[in-house]
C-alpha cells in the first residue's frame, strides 16, 4: 500500500534574500537618479562659451579703482569784492602772475560819490569840532574871569565885615550896620560858590561835546578810510604768485560784489580729487595710499583730505605726491588710480565673473575630477577688489570653477559639458 509523501518547499537562505534585495534597491535608486535627477537638474552646455578659472592661493589685497582730475595743491579764487564796469585788463588768462600784480581795474561811480558825500560830512563835523572847542575856550575864560570878580568881591566883603565886626564889639556902629555888612559878605560868598558849580557844569558840559564830536570825527574818518579802501579793491590785483589760469572778463562788463573773475594757481605742484561711492566712506581716510602708472612708470600718492559732503552717492577726497612727482602731469589730466584699502596678505582666491550676478557669491558650479560636469556648491567670499574675490569656505585651492554669467542655467544643479 502506497502513500504520497508530503515533500517540504525549500526556503532562500536569509544571506541570499539580503543580497538580492540590496541588489534590488541599487537598480532602483540607480534607474531612479537617471529618470528623474537626470532629466530635472542637469543641463547640456558647451564648454568653449563658458569661462573656467582655478581657485588659487595668493597674494591679496583690497582695493577700488578711481578717476582722480589733476589740480594744483593751491588755487586761489578771484572774486568781486566791490561791484562796477570793467575799466581796463592789464593781463590776460594763462599768463604768469607775481604777488602784487595788477590784473584788472572797475569802475564804480555810486563808490566815488560815496567817498565824496563823505569827505564833506567829515570836514563839517571837523569844523564843528573846531568851534565847540572854541566856544569852549571861551567859555572857559569867560567864567574864570566871573569867579576872578566874585573872589574879588569876596574879598573886599570881607575886609569890610572883619572891620565892622571890630566897631561892632567897640559899640562904635549899630547892630543894623554890622548886620547889614555880614549879611552882603554872606551873600558875595553865596554868588562865589554858585558860579564856581556853574562854571564847573558848563565846562564838563563843554568837554563832553567835545568828546562826543571827536569819537564821531574818529568813527567818520575809520569809515571814509573803509570807503577808499573799496576805492582800492576795485582795481583786481595778485594775492599769489602763480598762474592765472581763467579770467572771466571783458571791457565793459558789468560786474556784482560776490562775483567770480577767475583764478591763480600756485607753482607748487599738482594733487588729484577724486569721487568715490558713498559705501567706502567709513572706510576712507587721510593717510590711505593710493598708485596709478604713467608712461611705464608708477607713482605712489595719499588721501591729504576727505570732503565729508555725499553728493549724488558720491564724496569727493583730494591726493597728494608723498614724495617725487609724476613728471609732464598737467591741470585737468585724469589720472586712474588704485586707492587702497587693506594691507597685502595671503589668502584663497577666485577670479571675479558674471556668476556673481546670480548668485550673490553664495554658490558656484564647481567641475568634478573627470572635468566634464560640474555641480552646485555652496561657498562662502569675504573681501573682494576687481580681480578677485577673497573665498572664506567651499572651495579648495586647485578647484576649477565656472566664472562667467550664470544666466542661462536656469534652476539646474548639474551641468554637462558637450
Amino acid at each position: 500500500m502506497s502513500m504520497d509523501q508530503i515533500i517540504k518547499k525549500k526556503k532562500w537562505p536569509a544571506r541570499r534574500v539580503i543580497t538580492y534585495s540590496l541588489a534590488g534597491f541599487f537598480v532602483l535608486l540607480v534607474g531612479y537618479l537617471l529618470v528623474f535627477q537626470t532629466n530635472r537638474s542637469t543641463l547640456n552646455v558647451e564648454s568653449e562659451k563658458l569661462t573656467i578659472s582655478t581657485v588659487q592661493r595668493g597674494p591679496f589685497q583690497e582695493f577700488i579703482p578711481v578717476m582722480g582730475e589733476v589740480l594744483p595743491v593751491q588755487t586761489i579764487f578771484l572774486d568781486v569784492e566791490e561791484g562796477g564796469l570793467v575799466e581796463k585788463i592789464f593781463i590776460e588768462a594763462g599768463s604768469p602772475v607775481k604777488h602784487g600784480d595788477k590784473i584788472l581795474k572797475l569802475s564804480n561811480t555810486s563808490l566815488l560819490m560815496d567817498i565824496m558825500y563823505r569827505e564833506a560830512e567829515l570836514f563839517q563835523q571837523i569844523n564843528n569840532l573846531r568851534n565847540t572847542r572854541l566856544l569852549f575856550e571861551q567859555s572857559r575864560l569867560a567864567l574864570e574871569r566871573d569867579l576872578a570878580d566874585f573872589d574879588f568881591q569876596v574879598e573886599k566883603q570881607k575886609r569890610k565885615y572883619e572891620s565892622y565886626q571890630s566897631l561892632f564889639e567897640e559899640k562904635l556902629i549899630s547892630r543894623h550896620d554890622f548886620e547889614d555888612t555880614r549879611d552882603e559878605y554872606e551873600m558875595v560868598k553865596n554868588k562865589r560858590r554858585l558860579a564856581a558849580e556853574s562854571q564847573e557844569k558848563e565846562l564838563s558840559f563843554r568837554q563832553q561835546q567835545i568828546l562826543q564830536l571827536e569819537d564821531a570825527v574818529k568813527r567818520m574818518e575809520e569809515n571814509l578810510q573803509v570807503a577808499k579802501g573799496k576805492l582800492d579793491n576795485l582795481t583786481l590785483r595778485a594775492p599769489i604768485t602763480g598762474t592765472l589760469t581763467s579770467l572771466q572778463a571783458e571791457p565793459g562788463q558789468s560786474k556784482s560784489p560776490g562775483e567770480r573773475l577767475g583764478q591763480i594757481d600756485a607753482p607748487e605742484g599738482f594733487k588729484a580729487r577724486a569721487g568715490i561711492d558713498e559705501f567706502y566712506i567709513d572706510r576712507i581716510q587721510k593717510g590711505k595710499p593710493g598708485q596709478f602708472e604713467l608712461s611705464g612708470s608708477t607713482y605712489r600718492m595719499v588721501v591729504s583730505r576727505v570732503y565729508p559732503e555725499v553728493k549724488d552717492g558720491k564724496f569727493s577726497v583730494d591726493l597728494e605726491f608723498p614724495g617725487r612727482q609724476a613728471p609732464g602731469i598737467r591741470r585737468g589730466q585724469t589720472l586712474h588710480i588704485r586707492l587702497e584699502l587693506s594691507d597685502v596678505a595671503e589668502a584663497l582666491l577666485l577670479p571675479r565673473g558674471g556668476f556673481f550676478q546670480k548668485t550673490g557669491g553664495n554658490w558656484v558650479f564647481v567641475l568634478e575630477a573627470d572635468g566634464k560636469t560640474a555641480v552646485k556648491r555652496e561657498i562662502r567670499l569675504g573681501r573682494q577688489n576687481p580681480d578677485v574675490f577673497e573665498v572664506l569656505g567651499g572651495l579648495r585651492a586647485g578647484e576649477r570653477v565656472v566664472t562667467s554669467s550664470y544666466d542661462n542655467f536656469g534652476d539646474n544643479e548639474r551641468l554637462v559639458f558637450n
